[in-house]
């Protein structure tokens, strides 16, 4: 019983750890989150959002709507050419540092949000490059573009009660799912009669809850990909998809690989009895009356 409640709470104990050590800390999510500043479809979805927010802002801040059949490319074509430079890839570890930053404040202590106000940041460091390179370009109207504070809702308000909760679960869970697993096994062990054959089951049990997690985030990036709205580009959050569960994919993997090792191993040893050297008894004292047999 106890080892099967251990195999249970290894896919759950795995992706709790994951959340909470994983996303939750800066420093990892920016270096998960890195690679993707050369990913062509990242760039293209940066590019096309940019592109269409600098227009947008003529367009609302200066009352002056741009000629969309001859100034639209040159934005678009300087957003891109932007997106392939280093200043793009010191932006957007910027702009993930400053966003998951700001979504971490608020989940935990909900400080630098406001009631009813959703959790925003500003993405001035990558508008600000854009409207000094459309400026080089002579590009009309672009020195007048304000891009000083581009807020952006990056976390809705009426959902932030909510995910503080769940947050403050996970972080608990994070941490005795897999400690109470681990526990679970060893009792589960220690207490069977036929240990190697706990020793199995435990490991058999280790390897199904790596596949299920892995099954799980392969439907779960299906789930994700078809509920977004169709202006979302799809190629670009698949990418940002697999660049999070990278972590968690490879423990998953990893789980299968150490469950099944270990299976194996105790199933090819069943038969192997450790021998031990037979202790050399000491010679036995030959009574004097023998010697003196021998001597005549």
């Amino acid at each position: 019983m106890l080892i099967t409640l251990a195999c249970l709470l290894v896919p759950f104990g795995a992706l709790a750890a994951w959340a909470a050590y994983g996303l939750v800390d800066t420093g990892r999510y920016v270096t998960a989150m890195a690679p993707l500043a050369g990913d062509p479809d990242v760039r293209d979805a940066v590019a096309d959002t940019v592109g269409d927010g600098i227009l947008r802002a003529v367009d609302e801040h200066m009352g002056v709507r741009p000629d969309g059949g001859s100034v639209r490319p040159f934005v678009h074509d300087a957003v891109r050419s932007f997106t392939q430079t280093e200043a793009f890839r010191l932006a957007w570890d910027t702009v993930n540092q400053v966003t998951h930053d700001a979504v971490l404040r608020a989940l935990r202590d909900g400080r630098g949000t406001r009631a009813g106000q959703p959790v925003t940041v500003d993405l001035a460091s990558v508008t600000d490059p854009v409207k000094r390179r459309l400026t080089h370009d002579h590009v009309p109207l672009a020195a007048r573009i304000p891009v000083q504070h581009t807020a952006v809702a990056v976390f809705p308000a009426e959902e932030l009660a909510t995910f503080r909760k769940g947050f403050h679960v996970l972080e608990v869970a994070g941490f005795w799912l897999p400690v109470t697993a681990v526990v679970f096994a060893a009792t589960g062990i220690g207490l069977a009669v036929h240990r190697r054959r706990a020793i199995t089951a435990t490991a058999l049990g280790t390897a199904l809850g790596g596949a299920l997690l892995a099954l799980a985030l392969s439907v779960g990036r299906t789930l994700t990909l078809s509920g977004l709205p169709p202006d979302v580009p799809h190629p670009a959050a698949a990418a940002v998809y697999d660049a999070l569960t990278s972590t968690l994919r490879t423990t998953a993997w990893l789980l299968l690989a150490l469950g099944l090792t270990a299976a194996l191993t105790t199933w090819l040893t069943r038969y192997v009895r450790v021998t031990r050297p037979a202790r050399r008894r000491p010679p036995t004292p030959t009574p004097p009356t023998e010697r003196a047999r021998s001597r005549i």
